[in-house]
């Protein structure tokens, strides 16, 4: 018998053979349980994730002897000749090369035939998107109302190139991309099976260079066996494929956290001199960063594809910056890859790339310069502990020794903060005498509870008052006190809805009237705007000035004085050690 690879060799034969679509193979199951057979089919997926597989199972569990029925004989005599393809009533048709309208004429005329052996006559066409609009329009009747004894599967790559009308006419499933962790697994196994001797570590690197498909996986897992013979290590698959292991991608990722420029260019050189392929090292970089982003919202879901050496290492880089600074870093790397697919100079662009997205952790926000300015801490000055205090342990030349020192003083600038930190105990001193109000005080008295509220934040934050002046309180509903704005005002809906301003909303509202409350900001058609805002000018507004008076020029001086003598510009030039420049 002449040699057959893995991917043919290893196909499922059985619903319990098809792995990581469980959502596909639960759902046909119980169809073919319950009788409750539909006579299309459309399974869409990326390829190598089993839509042919699940097809012929599925054409086997319907004319299996004694069929339909879910656990049938994968040796029956039938499901043999189905699997092989050359069964007469299960037909398997290239979409591809039989994309015109006359090969649709005449499977058209062919089912009107019954079956010669089996219970159903199944049509099977594989990457039906690539058959023409007509061929498509000439298949529709027929899809629509086929005798009894037909049944349509097709499978595609692109559903989007699918007529609507054809989708609307099938049972959609969605086959999903087969998690690493599955596909290393299967890996080991098959190994085993052919006395091949794969290490874990190679086992998910080949998992990982599959992205997802499975036959993928078995294919290169068959090129390796060819190459190495018995016995397949990491380096082996890194080598021949050109993959970079994930450690060493986390590394990279770990200076760029710690803001070590120096080191993470020299990682860099390191894998280019190796002759890894950049582009698909950048891809992998910022795959490395989604994941320590969706390991902040769910470690369980992040942590499912990675070898038991990275999730370690995960775990720590998760902590070492917030949600925004890697959507900053990931936004900045993907602006990267996109100038990489067409520059001759690839190296350059990686190297400005991480640069730039060291900088990046490095800014500080408007948010937190406003959270500053009203006496909070500025978050990055936190961020920046960890290369301050962790030097490299190499025993390198005197000259990078310098830029260490004069990357110091970014630490240590922000160091006026303490002053400013007690301003969280004044705030105890300036809260207002009144009783706290609980929630009906507040529904009898919304006046005064609102009254409150405007007062602490005028004292507390006076850059937030301004947007809270515009509002007005429309009611406590349960556990939301709701405020309302003038439909012309949405900036200012902006401004209060941002994270931090609208946590420290709801902390004071919290204090007012005990227990914890959600601030809900609604733009109100029924709220008059004020006379002031400059979008109410020229249009219609009663008490609105019908366009804006210049202001004269000879004032400039004097509107200039006021704006240096600000006590807020005068508190930011403190804090951050500015000169106002005109």
């Amino acid at each position: 018998m002449s040699y057959q690879v893995f991917a043919r060799k290893y196909r499922p034969r059985t619903f319990d053979d098809v792995l990581g679509q469980d959502h596909v193979v639960k759902t046909l199951k119980n169809a073919i349980t319950q009788n409750r057979l539909a006579h299309a089919y459309l399974f869409v997926g990326p390829r190598g994730t089993g839509k042919t597989s699940t097809a012929r199972i599925f054409a086997k569990a319907l004319n299996c002897h004694g069929g339909p029925m879910v656990d049938f004989d994968p040796d029956d005599p039938l499901c043999v000749e189905i699997e092989k393809g050359i069964a007469l009533d299960v037909r398997e048709i290239d979409g591809a090369s039989n994309n015109g309208v006359e090969q649709v004429r005449e499977l058209r005329e062919e089912v009107k035939f019954a079956p010669s052996s089996c219970k159903f006559k199944i049509y099977y066409i594989d990457e039906v998107h690539m058959l023409s609009t007509a061929a498509f329009n000439a298949l529709l009747k027929t899809l629509e109302e086929p005798p009894e004894h037909v049944k349509f599967i097709f499978a595609t790559t692109e559903a989007h190139k699918v007529l609507p009308t054809i989708i609307s006419r099938c049972q959609r499933f969605d086959l999903r991309r087969i998690p690493a962790g599955v596909i290393a697994n299967h890996l080991l196994h098959i190994a085993k099976l052919e006395s091949v001797s794969l290490s874990e570590k190679a086992a998910y690197v080949i998992a990982k260079g599959a992205e997802g498909g499975m036959r993928d996986a078995q294919s290169m897992l068959d090129q390796l066996v060819a190459f190495c013979g018995g016995n397949i290590e990491e380096q082996d698959v890194l080598d021949i494929f050109g993959f970079t292991r994930g450690e060493t991608v986390a590394n990279i990722a770990l200076r760029v956290l710690e803001r070590d420029t120096v080191n993470s260019l020299r990682e860099l050189h390191a894998q280019a001199d190796g002759g890894k392929d950049l582009s698909r090292l950048l891809a992998d970089l910022i795959q490395h960063f989604r994941t320590l982003l969706v390991h902040q919202v769910d470690a369980e879901a992040a942590e499912e594809d990675l070898s038991p050496e990275l999730v370690e290492m995960v775990r720590a880089q998760a902590t070492m910056s917030d949600a925004d600074g890697l959507l900053r870093v990931m936004d900045g790397l993907a602006e990267v890859d996109a100038r990489m697919r067409w520059a001759s100079n690839k190296l350059l662009h990686f190297e400005i790339g991480l640069i730039q997205a060291i900088q990046m952790l490095g800014e500080v926000t408007l948010s937190e310069v406003i959270v500053a300015l009203n006496g909070g801490s500025l978050p990055p000055v936190k961020k920046v502990a960890p290369p301050a205090i962790a030097p490299t342990p190499r025993p390198v030349a005197a000259t990078p020794a310098p830029p260490r020192a004069v990357e110091a003083p970014k630490v240590i600038a922000p160091k006026p903060a303490p002053p400013i930190a007690e301003v969280p105990v004044a705030k105890v001193e300036i809260t207002p005498p009144a009783p706290t109000h609980t929630a009906e005080q507040a529904t009898a008295t919304p006046e005064q509870f609102w009254k409150q509220f405007a007062d602490r934040v005028h004292t507390e934050r006076p850059l937030v008052s301004g947007w809270v002046e515009l509002g007005t309180l429309l009611g406590i509903d349960g556990k939301v006190v709701k405020m309302g704005l003038p439909e012309t005002e949405s900036a200012a809906k902006d401004s209060l809805l941002r994270p931090v301003t609208k946590k420290f909303l709801e902390e004071v509202i919290a204090e007012l009237l005990g227990g914890s409350y959600t601030l809900s900001v609604v733009l109100d058609p029924k709220l008059k705007p004020p006379a002031a805002t400059e979008m109410t000018f020229g249009l219609g507004y009663d008490d609105a000035p019908s366009k804006p008076s210049p202001a004269p020029q000879e004032e400039a001086p004097a509107n200039a004085a006021d704006f240096h003598n600000d006590p807020l510009i005068q508190a930011a030039m403190t804090k951050f050690k500015a000169t106002l420049v005109k």
